[in-house]
């Protein structure tokens, strides 16, 4: 028989979908400083907007918000389904993005810096279809080895 994991200290998980709810809460916002102030100064980052080749310097993807954010046709964005997997100081969030009347898969990986959880990734791609519900699907572990 397997053995689990222990359980995810809920502290730790609530910090990381905090940070990812902060990233949602900065685009729907258009806040451009908050939405600078999510992303690590530290290591590499990547963003990945759908349609978008990728971008993997800080700068141009700053450049990017910036021009998303200060757009006054960007359309309204609203998270669904944000689950987080801890991997010691890294995290993933899966979660669904609506954007305008898009449906959007997205990976988001938080570091921890200096206490902070810090973005280093945003990937968002388009889904084909509606997602089962947390009832319908099989739960996904809190903690990846």
């Amino acid at each position: 028989m397997a053995r689990r994991p222990p359980p995810l200290p809920a502290l730790v998980e609530d910090a990381v979908l905090a940070a990812n709810q902060a990233f949602y809460d900065a685009f729907a916002a258009r806040d451009v400083e908050a939405m600078e102030a999510l992303w690590s100064r530290e290591g590499p980052v990547a963003c990945i907007h759908p349609g978008w080749n990728p971008l993997l310097d800080r700068d141009e993807i700053m450049a990017a918000w910036s021009a998303i954010l200060r757009n006054p046709d960007a359309p309204d964005i609203r998270v669904e389904n944000a689950i987080a997997l801890i991997l010691g100081d890294t995290a993933m969030v899966v979660c669904h993005e609506r954007v305008g009347g898009a449906l959007l898969a997205c990976t988001n990986l938080f570091r921890l810096e200096q206490g902070t959880w810090r973005m280093v990734l945003h990937h968002a791609g388009p889904v084909g279809e509606e997602p089962l519900s947390r009832d319908d699907r099989a739960p996904l572990p809190h903690r990846i080895h």
